[in-house]
């Protein structure tokens, strides 16, 4: 236990430090989802998680209603989840997961970035192989049951690793296993804050500080992009 939250510790929520990006990128997930399973929270698992997350980051009730409708509506769009692989400098592996309704826009940006900051874009399964990917449940802990005896009870449904974070404990699980891992949560009265999916690294690349400087930059550069949902890596 612990590599997983020590990854998630030292990343955590850069990503979703401005309020707008934030609603922007939920947004466009809960779009996603209701595209995908229907716009009904009670029969779609991933939209209900989504539409308690929006909740908990105090996004307002009429952006989540405009996302939903955005995913029934034939004059927008559909946005396309593409994940893209590559190297930074020093050969600092990278994944970054989008979502688009232009891919080809996309892409150019992306390639762009890794150009223009000394790392190079790299096809599909390149560096995917270095990480796990997870499904990641933050729960609010019940009273009276410890960590052990919880990881006793959601070992069977997929959970592989559990840690304390703060007012929560985030829950880790192979990404296959997350509607199993949800369905058990609801059935037995947990709430969940939040459920993602993170690619977690296998190892980790020690830099000096000058090299850390530069592999950031470009992931900053990334960041700054609408169409990014995340940015993975394995720096230490």
């Amino acid at each position: 236990m612990g590599r997983a939250f020590e990854y998630r510790k030292a990343t955590k929520m850069k990503r979703w430090g401005n309020m707008a990006r934030v609603f922007t990128k939920l947004g466009k997930q809960i779009t996603i989802a209701a595209k995908e399973g229907g716009p009904e929270a009670d029969t779609n698992p991933r939209l209900r998680v989504l539409i308690q997350q929006a909740r908990k980051e105090n996004m307002p009730k009429e952006n989540v209603e405009r996302a939903i409708k955005k995913a029934t509506s034939k004059e927008e769009n559909d946005y396309k989840e593409m994940v893209y692989e590559g190297y930074a400098p020093n050969g600092v592996a990278i994944v970054i997961e989008t979502a688009t309704d232009n891919p080809t826009r996309t892409v150019a940006n992306i390639r762009s970035y890794f150009n223009k900051h000394g790392g190079s874009l790299g096809t599909s399964g390149s560096v995917a192989f270095m990480f796990d990917h997870k499904c990641v449940f933050r729960i609010a802990p019940k009273a009276n049951i410890s960590l052990d005896d919880l990881e006793l009870e959601l070992i069977d449904y997929g959970v592989d690793e559990l840690e304390n974070d703060e007012d929560a404990i985030i829950l880790y699980g192979d990404f296959a296993n997350y509607s199993s891992i949800q369905k058990h949560l609801e059935e037995n009265g947990f709430e969940i804050f939040s459920a993602e999916f993170e690619y977690i690294p296998n190892d980790y690349k020690q830099l000096t500080d000058e090299q850390k400087a530069s592999v950031t930059k470009l992931i900053d550069k990334i960041e700054e992009d609408e169409d990014v949902q995340n940015v993975f890596h394995n720096m230490e």
